[in-house]
């Protein structure tokens, strides 16, 4: 696959987290605030207990539906 296709795929694929969040609906301003906000938290004083709080909600997203729709890394 090729860097372009492999890009294209990769900015699906988040757009596809930012559904599956329930975010898809907020002004892009919102969303981008959000995740700024949370990468800055990721790299705060508690980063590994924020990752790890992050994961087990993102865990806990993904397995309300029984899938992941291809977009779980």
């Amino acid at each position: 696959m090729n860097a372009r296709r492999e890009d294209a795929r990769r900015k699906i694929q988040l757009g596809g987290l930012v559904i599956k969040s329930g975010m898809a609906d907020y002004p892009a301003s919102v969303i981008l605030g959000a995740l700024t906000l949370a990468a800055g938290a990721l790299k705060g004083p508690n980063a590994d207990a924020t990752k790890a709080r992050f994961e087990a909600a993102g865990d806990a997203a993904f397995s309300d539906d029984g899938e992941d729709g291809g977009n779980r890394s």
